[in-house]
């Protein structure tokens, strides 16, 4: 899919962010909301957005989260501003995914709601499309969007109120893996241009291969690939034999390793390409611009490295207790 971005996702039907929205559904919707809007969207009749970043506050902490969503008769009212919402701005966006709280009492993990919200809902406002480096995204772009007194009925509401971080935990996990896989594919399209364009480009009286350096970066970006692919390979594996939420450090390991490797493989390959690799008559620097944004989306690396050491905390400290029971219980029978 990564190989041509903007293209195979597209005639796949399985863009972002789409298939973690297809998920949501999936795992968590009712029997009607099913109905009514998973399978258009598996059918590729409608397209969606996942409403949760907010300009107010540092949306990587997502209790951070203020969109209000507040009962009111026989359904709830929302009320919130969000940003780089993706897909908003796709002409047949037809529902947002809306992260907000509802029960500013409850436990911090307890506040948070997802609702259905319905893209042509009174109220809501997609204020204008965001550039990423320059670059707008279109058609599906990265908007800023308003909810103003947007009432939904209850029925609307994601597997309960209180649940949203729960909800967003399914959703965001094989999300990141998506991610990674498609970074893959720009990193294998990077290589092939790379190594075309040096065989056919002459500096100094010689093909641009046959400088020493060149070899260098065309061995190190596959083993970096290669690498990069074997942690998203064994994340995706855990994921399909224990769930995504016993592959936690699994899944944050290749969300922070896939996208730097690939923004290294990149400036590589436009490096090879000299004033050409900016522009736009390849695609090495759109590729550039979404693998820089990704080491934000969906969590910054700092959050998601944090999370792998707490959890290799975690594991070696339940390793060195079961060895210390172990032994005690050694010592017990002698």
């Amino acid at each position: 899919m990564g190989h041509s971005p903007n293209i195979a996702p597209e005639a796949c039907n399985c863009s972002a962010p789409d298939t973690g929205n297809m998920e949501v559904f999936a795992k968590y919707g009712s029997a009607a909301q099913k109905k009514k809007w998973l399978e258009p969207l598996m059918n590729g009749q409608i397209r969606s957005a996942f409403a949760m970043t907010e300009p107010a506050v540092a949306s990587s902490d997502a209790t951070n989260i203020c969109t209000r969503i507040e009962r009111r008769g026989e359904g709830y009212v929302v009320n919130g501003r969000k940003w780089w919402i993706s897909g908003a701005g796709h002409p047949k966006c037809a529902v947002f995914i809306t992260m907000g709280k509802t029960d500013l009492t409850a436990s911090k993990y307890g506040q948070q709601s997802i609702v259905v919200v319905p893209a042509d809902a009174p109220g809501v406002t997609v204020v204008r499309p965001l550039t990423v480096f320059g670059y707008d995204d279109a058609p599906h772009g990265h908007c800023e969007v308003v909810f103003d007194n947007v009432w939904v009925p209850a029925e609307n509401l994601i597997l309960g109120e209180g649940r949203g971080f729960e909800v967003i935990q399914g959703r965001l996990g094989p999300g990141r893996i998506h991610h990674c896989m498609r970074s893959l594919g720009m990193a294998e399209r990077a290589v092939e241009l790379m190594v075309d364009r040096v065989q056919n480009r002459v500096t100094f009286g010689r093909k641009i291969v046959e400088h020493g350096v060149v070899l260098d970066y065309i061995a190190k970006s596959r083993m970096e690939l290669e690498s990069a692919r074997m942690l998203v390979l064994r994340a995706a594996d855990m994921i399909d034999k224990v769930g995504a939420k016993n592959a936690l450090k699994e899944i944050a390991m290749a969300k922070v390793v896939v996208p730097s490797a690939v923004l290294t493989i990149l400036d590589r390959a436009i490096q090879m390409f000299g004033a050409g690799g900016v522009g736009q008559d390849t695609p090495l620097a759109e590729f550039w611009a979404g693998m820089r944004t990704l080491r934000i989306a969906d969590g910054p690396d700092e959050v998601h490295t944090r999370q792998i050491a707490q959890l290799e905390i975690k594991e070696q400290n339940a390793k060195l207790a079961a060895r210390k029971r172990n032994a005690a219980v050694s010592q017990a029978k002698l």
